[in-house]
């Protein structure tokens, strides 16, 4: 029994969704954290963009730092049900 188009498109959703909840907190605190420096630049009057640049990586790598182990877990899963429904074929 091969693949049908009804499981490839679940398969490519869960993917794709998966791929989304997994980068959004990352995203959301660079977002906030870019803002948060755009706004300080402006009051400040400093436009240098290797300032607002360097915050945003730094935020960026404690985000990942903290939140590894859930995205590992996530990632995981999505595997596991990734294998397992290829498996069913």
């Amino acid at each position: 029994m091969a693949l049908d188009v009804n499981s490839i498109t679940t398969i490519c959703r869960e993917a794709i969704t998966t791929a989304m909840i997994i980068s959004m907190p990352v995203l959301l605190v660079v977002m906030v954290v870019g803002i948060a420096m755009g706004f300080l630049q402006a009051v400040t009057q400093i436009q240098e963009q290797t300032i607002s640049m360097v915050p945003k990586v730094v935020a960026a790598g404690f985000v990942v730092m903290a939140l590894l182990p859930w995205m590992l877990a996530r990632l995981m899963d999505y595997t596991t049900q990734l294998f397992e429904a290829i498996s069913r074929y």
